[in-house]
């Protein structure tokens, strides 16, 4: 009876106990990452609300692990914990694509029409007249969904492929033309 409660104390105390660090760092990471994301957002309720989880759970990890500072695989499983919790936590954040993103295209020519073909998508387009390095350009601005951008991407790469654009966060947008729907795929 002793060598089965020994056997699972060892396994808990190798194997379980550092599995357990692992995925709480996982959780408290991630959360974390979303919480930043919320916060530079400007969501005042929800970043505040995952901010008390991850801090609960970083807790009950770093704990475990200053109870066990004699297991190397506890040192381990937080860190291995940190490293794939940041991992998902930037997945997370791409699947959820939260934001706006402001798109600035500079032309040189526009035998496509970008602009027209940004507009007919659903998506607000400014067009200002300016001169570049090299004369007369075009500066396209539009203001777009982070889940968008990929559809937008597509679009100024099918006009011109050789076009100069830059993408920057907006931290909020009031009154913009956006899409109704979930974007048209531009057909090539």
């Amino acid at each position: 009876m002793s060598f089965f409660s020994s056997l699972d104390s060892n396994l808990f105390l190798w194997f379980i106990l550092p599995l357990l660090i692992f995925i709480s760092r996982i959780f408290d990471v991630s959360l974390g990452t979303m919480r930043i994301i919320f916060v530079s957002r400007g969501k005042k309720l929800i970043a505040p609300l995952l901010g008390f989880f991850e801090v609960l759970i970083w807790l009950i990890a770093i704990g475990q692990t200053m109870q066990n500072l004699s297991n190397i695989f506890c040192y381990i499983a937080y860190a291995g914990g940190f490293a794939m919790g940041t991992f998902v936590g930037i997945l997370i954040e791409e699947k959820l694509a939260i934001g706006i993103l402001v798109v600035r295209i500079i032309l040189v020519k526009d035998e496509c029409h970008l602009k027209e073909r940004l507009a007919a998508s659903g998506y607000g387009v400014t067009v200002v007249d300016a001169k570049g390095i090299t004369g007369e350009v075009k500066l396209i601005y539009t203001v777009v969904r982070r889940k968008d951008i990929d559809n937008v991407i597509s679009i100024i790469r099918h006009c011109n492929s050789k076009a100069f654009y830059s993408i920057e966060d907006a931290r909020t947008a009031k009154d913009g033309v956006f899409p109704l729907n979930k974007p048209s795929r531009l057909k090539h």
